[in-house]
């Protein structure tokens, strides 16, 4: 299977799960989304707004552009996915919100086609976040701002491999958190820049582990495994993301711009 294939079919059979998880739902990283798509659309241009979720999920970024933008196009590798924000932007009376099934790595469409471009914890997931960073630059319009929030790599190496390999136990279609400067890093190569890039300091998500593997519908096996690695991790990195004897732990988000 190929690693997009396992993106699909790992997210197609949890998409309702993330509509009503709480992480997903809430948090106030979403509120300065809406903030910075509010300073970059002046309420004199709506009009003509049209904003990219590149990696929609189940869809709390695009609802949060609905209310800034005239348009937002919910993108995701996931038909299931797409389904769900379409009935819950029906519900919520988003008529502005249309779905289109890709991949990051190969937009479908025209250069210069949004204002901005939004990506809540998906990118992650990406196969290739260079190709998907100058695919993500070319359909910008000028002046167009790139607003992306992802779980954050460590930039301690022990502490990133313990990340690492817990995330991926848990969801095999996880590719890789990336640090701020690997942001920066990137987001130049790609062609944005540097003046225009900033990255945030990172925050805290409290995970709560049951409903955490849960949701993923992770296998048994994995969920042990999972438990272990908390289990003998070392004292530094079992502090840092504060594990708790049940598995909870805290994960670390950034929100990353760029124009």
């Amino acid at each position: 299977m190929q690693q997009q294939e396992l993106v699909a079919a790992q997210f197609g059979a949890t998409a309702s799960a993330y509509l009503t998880s709480a992480v997903h739902a809430q948090g106030a990283d979403l509120e300065h989304l809406k903030q910075e798509l509010a300073a970059l659309i002046p309420e004199a241009k709506r009009g003509q707004s049209s904003v990219l979720d590149l990696g929609c999920g189940a869809g709390h970024a695009s609802f949060a552009a609905a209310t800034v933008a005239a348009q937002v196009t919910a993108y995701d590798l996931s038909e299931d996915m797409l389904a769900v924000v379409a009935g819950a932007a029906r519900e919520r009376g988003l008529a502005n919100i249309r779905t289109q099934q890709g991949a990051a790595e190969v937009l479908p469409f025209a250069d210069a086609s949004f204002c901005a471009v939004v990506s809540r914890m998906s990118a992650h997931h990406w196969r290739d976040v260079p190709a998907a960073l100058r695919e993500i630059r070319r359909v910008l319009k000028p002046g167009g701002k790139l607003i992306l929030i992802d779980i954050a790599g460590a930039e301690d190496p022990l502490r990133d491999t313990w990340l690492q390999s817990v995330e991926l136990l848990r969801d095999p279609s996880h590719v890789r958190d990336y640090t701020g400067p690997a942001w920066r890093a990137m987001l130049e190569a790609a062609g944005f820049g540097a003046d225009r890039i900033a990255v945030s300091p990172v925050w805290r998500i409290g995970i709560e582990f049951e409903s955490w593997v849960r949701r993923m519908r992770t296998p048994a096996l994995a969920v042990e495994a999972i438990r272990h690695l908390w289990q003998v991790a070392p004292t530094e990195v079992r502090e840092h993301y504060r594990v708790q004897a049940d598995g909870s732990f805290d994960l670390e988000a950034l929100m990353v711009t760029a124009g």
